[in-house]
């Protein structure tokens, strides 16, 4: 099976399992359901993929858990007071469509569903596999992760001095990579294996695709990406291409790509769905 079948297969599937999880008939649940549509699904994706190679048949249910949890992150993160932004996927962001309560609400209910996916059975039969899951989302996701790579960049926009290029990467590995590196590393756990190895593919992933996305906002259209473009050099963000250039920046990816590819040398042929999922990361347009 070719990379994109095999994303596109496992957005599907992810997408199935969202719908089943959000099935209310109200603001609050059509809240939800617009901030799960869409997306490449590529935390998914990697839950999926690295489930596979640990001989793991279901792992749809964590797979969904990391995109509820992504999709909370995103509609946070578009709130006025944060990036205020309008556009999300191609479609206008929560705030826009309905009004900044809900927005926030949905945002909550879609982090605690991750949770509460995470912890039911259909996720895995062992209780102990689904709380390491769920300890480490935490982990991941809470102000050792996610939310601190999320403050780090609200406190750069108003520093008297742009970060410098290892202060961008710790932000980024919080903000980006935290839930990346998860979605990585959770095949192995519900397969009982090692996630060293994933672990080590999704971090450089991780920061080669935050590379991307800031190549994108530099060089990118909005009507590809789905969402506005120049907002890093409107902001005088200090960014991987603001430090490395274009070139610099791409290169940089291109390295990441490689470190990526070279970790999962225990997995030998079977893991080359990831390997041109890292070589997807820099060279998509959205």
């Amino acid at each position: 099976m070719s990379f994109r079948d095999a994303l596109d297969g496992a957005a599907a599937e992810v997408e199935a399992r969202l719908l089943q999880a959000v099935p209310g008939r109200d603001p609050l649940h059509d809240a939800m359901r617009h901030a799960l549509t869409g997306g490449k699904r590529l935390r998914g994706f990697l839950v999926i993929e690295g489930a596979r190679l640990h001989d793991v048949g279901d792992a749809v249910t964590a797979a969904a858990a990391i995109e509820a949890l992504h999709a909370y992150s995103l509609v946070h993160d578009d709130l006025p007071a944060m990036d205020d932004d309008d556009l999300r996927r191609g479609q206008p962001t929560l705030h826009r469509k309905w009004d900044e309560a809900t927005a926030i609400l949905a945002g909550d209910a879609l982090q605690t569903l991750a949770f509460e996916l995470l912890a039911s059975e259909a996720c895995h039969a062992d209780p102990g596999i689904r709380v390491a899951l769920v300890a480490a989302l935490a982990n991941a996701a809470g102000a050792a992760g996610m939310v601190l790579g999320q403050a780090r960049d609200i406190e750069a926009e108003t520093a008297e001095s742009p970060l410098d290029l290892d202060a961008i990467m710790r932000l980024q590995a919080g903000k980006t990579g935290a839930l990346i590196e998860w979605s990585g590393r959770a095949g192995a756990i519900l397969g009982r294996g090692d996630p060293e190895p994933l672990g080590a593919y999704a971090r450089a992933l991780g920061l080669a695709f935050q590379i991307a996305d800031d190549l994108l906002d530099a060089t990118g259209d909005a009507g590809a990406t789905g969402k506005a473009v120049g907002k890093d050099a409107g902001a005088n963000k200090a960014t991987f291409v603001s430090l490395l250039g274009v070139d610099g920046a791409r290169a940089r990816a291109d390295a990441l790509v490689a470190e990526a590819c070279d970790a999962l040398a225990p997995y030998g042929p079977e893991a080359e769905t990831l390997r041109d999922c890292a070589r997807f990361v820099v060279s998509r347009d959205r």
